[in-house]
């Protein structure tokens, strides 16, 4: 398959990568939004030595993509993250910045010319690097308690059909003996949730214990994969969900 470097992707590269581990397979596709006003200040910022972050691509609202990074190299965009008890996500990613100006900005929808190009890119890299659906993800996902991109306008079950994601079965019914759990609760039910969550990758502890943590984890969950209602809570519908996710396979490395 043809690398997309070799077709109309616009080099601008950017200091802020280093080497990769020899050992590690890159596994993970990662995306994210800008939250930047304009894709000009955020190649400038992507670019910017003292800024100390980057990605490998960029795509602005037209659908032009922008390379700062060789795949071959390690990005600097994930942060403190991770899935499936993997840490150094930057170490096993490729990363793509959306530009969009996120939550901040009022969190506008991606352009069509945008998602369409994201699609063709995200296509050609997990075909690649062999990417399983279930290690497209968000920023969110890898980094729950910090991060909300690409946020919940993002059009995850569009990415799913064209083979990018896990996402629920066609005709997926929320379990009617679901519990709906909330903070602050604790016992079992919560364990078994939080158990869920990691089994779908999500970093989590199975404390039996609602707490911050788990909320901010559902919430990704949620914006993610019921993006509708976004609040921490696990109501019924997030619950079957969630369980329904961590049982397909896809959801495995």
């Amino acid at each position: 398959m043809t690398n997309l470097l070799e077709r109309a992707v616009r080099p601008y590269p950017s200091p802020n990568h280093d080497a990769r581990s020899a050992e590690r397979a890159i596994d993970i596709l990662l995306l994210h939004y800008t939250g930047m006003a304009s894709s000009e200040a955020a190649l400038a910022r992507l670019a910017d030595p003292t800024a100390k972050v980057s990605a490998h691509y960029l795509i602005d609202e037209a659908g032009e993509v922008y390379a700062l990074v060789p795949e071959a190299r390690r990005a600097w965009h994930a942060g403190l993250a991770s899935w499936q008890g993997a840490s150094d996500i930057n170490g096993r990613s490729i990363g793509i910045e959306l530009a969009n100006s996120g939550h901040d900005g009022g969190l506008p929808p991606f352009a069509e010319a945008q998602m369409a190009r994201l699609i063709a890119l995200a296509q050609d890299i997990v075909a690649r690097h062999r990417i399983p659906p279930g290690r497209v993800l968000g920023h969110s996902d890898v980094a729950p308690s910090r991060k909300q991109d690409p946020g919940e306008r993002f059009d995850w079950a569009r990415l799913a059909c064209a083979g990018l994601g896990l996402w629920p079965a066609a005709g997926f019914a929320p379990a009617a003996t679901a519990p709906a759990l909330e903070p602050g609760m604790a016992g079992g039910a919560v364990i078994d949730l939080q158990i869920a969550l990691a089994a779908i990758g999500y970093g989590i502890e199975g404390s039996g214990c609602f707490d911050p943590g788990t909320a901010a984890v559902v919430a990704a969950f949620q914006r993610h994969f019921r993006p509708r209602q976004v609040d921490g809570r696990a109501d019924a519908e997030t619950t079957s969900l969630i369980f329904h996710l961590a049982a397909q396979p896809a959801s495995l490395p």
